[in-house]
């Protein structure tokens, strides 16, 4: 064989690298879960586009928030993908849809989902009562809330009281004057100190705020899911949602800590403070740990509006998610704590909000986080939602936030 000249290996080489290049950079792009496609295919103008564009703007203007992303989109593509602003207050980068964000409890219906997946294993009932997974659960007490006394629970907890926040669990950010929003600020560290097992031991050996079943809460219901998760699967929260979520949809950028090679890319806010999720804790909060992309969360979403596949990639049955989006606030069932009053409902795993003035529904799915976010899936008009922003606190009045994104699409949608 002729033996080849360095020009002649150089120029091979070259001719190779660039022909890899191009494949990879044509993977990357096929790869992606955002294709955009024009918005009238969700019956949106440019006019209406905009509108709520100058509205972003006007909030990062007004000093309210440092930047923001909104996305429509289904199966077909990605519509509308509006941006404003800089990563944060000190930050020149601007957001876009690799922007890493604390989605807080928009990690709930992550989870709610691998649960589900895991009842269709086998692995996990509904009905299994939690002390089944977690022992100190298995003699539970209800505290009288007027005169602070204890006595035994008459109703036994499961899984699904868990899913459906009926648990009695609370938390202290949301009752802190309480007696027991007291005893958890005592006993329940928010540093993320120790695990989501401790967190449940702990937890299960406080009294509960009502007894399971008869109201809604909003609490550690979701923690202590994740930690049922772990026992049941016999592995941690971060590799089941790998093994069942994550790798299955290509959502490589979800994770409960940020690797410091990342760090550039986290939105930060210019109100409230937000902890430093490059800091690995113990504390696998199943309620509200996960970081991620507008990119990767999108993928999420798209599999949720498709009836629970993406991509050729199955993640739940068809059956299964029509069985977590129904309505599990009854008339037996106390609507006193529901963050919405007699206005929409809740399921196993996400809110469930009228997309029209009639109550009973249509309804859409979905969840925020309470650093902004918030996601919305409405299999009726066929589109899911993402807005991403981090904020806690600060000044009222914005000009834009999550509940103003999700009405100005609606009213974009339908005009």
């Amino acid at each position: 064989m002729t033996q080849l000249s360095l020009k002649q290996f150089l120029l091979k080489s070259t001719a190779a690298t660039l022909l890899t290049l191009a494949s990879l950079s044509c993977f990357a792009a096929d790869d992606s879960s955002i294709k955009m496609i024009d918005p009238s295919n969700f019956g949106i103008d440019q006019q209406e586009i905009d509108a709520i564009q100058t509205q972003m703007q006007a909030a990062v203007d007004g000093k309210h928030i440092a930047g923001a992303l909104l996305m429509v989109g289904n199966n077909d593509g990605v519509g509308m993908l509006l941006t404003a602003g800089t990563q944060g207050p000190d930050d020149s980068t601007p957001i876009d849809e690799q922007t890493i964000f604390r989605i807080y409890s928009m990690t709930k219906p992550i989870v709610s989902v691998a649960a589900m997946s895991m009842v269709e294993d086998g692995l996990l009932r509904v009905e299994d009562p939690v002390g089944k997974y977690i022992p100190e659960f298995a003699e539970l007490q209800v505290i009288d809330q007027e005169t602070g006394e204890a006595s035994p629970a008459q109703n036994v907890m499961t899984v699904e009281h868990l899913l459906t926040h009926k648990s009695g669990l609370i938390q202290a950010i949301f009752s802190p004057d309480s007696a027991l929003g007291k005893m958890y600020q005592a006993q329940i560290p928010s540093d993320g100190s120790i695990s989501a097992l401790e967190t449940a031991q702990r937890l299960g050996n406080l009294p509960l705020y009502f007894e399971p079943g008869t109201a809604w809460h909003y609490g550690h219901s979701t923690d202590v899911l994740g930690a049922v998760l772990e026992v049941a699967a016999g592995k941690p929260l971060d590799a089941l949602l790998n093994e069942r979520i994550f790798e299955p949809l290509g959502m490589d950028e979800t994770t409960f800590y940020v690797p410091a090679s990342k760090a550039a890319r986290t939105a930060e806010p210019i109100h409230g403070e937000m902890a430093d999720n490059t800091v690995v804790k113990p504390m696998l909060s199943a309620g509200g740990g996960l970081n991620s992309t507008t990119e990767d969360y999108a993928r999420f979403a798209n599999m949720l509006l498709n009836g629970g596949e993406y991509r050729g990639k199955r993640i739940i049955e068809e059956a299964t998610l029509d069985l977590m989006s129904e309505k599990r606030i009854g008339s037996d069932v106390s609507r006193e704590y529901f963050f919405y009053g007699n206005t929409g409902d809740w399921s196993m795993g996400f809110h469930l909000q009228p997309t029209t003035a009639d109550a009973n529904g249509p309804h859409n799915i979905g969840w925020r986080g309470i650093g902004g976010t918030l996601f919305v899936v409405d299999r009726e008009n066929d589109f899911y939602m993402i807005y991403m922003e981090q904020k806690r606190g600060g000044p009222r009045g914005a000009p834009f936030d999550n509940n103003i994104a999700q009405r100005v699409v609606y009213e974009a949608i339908r005009n």
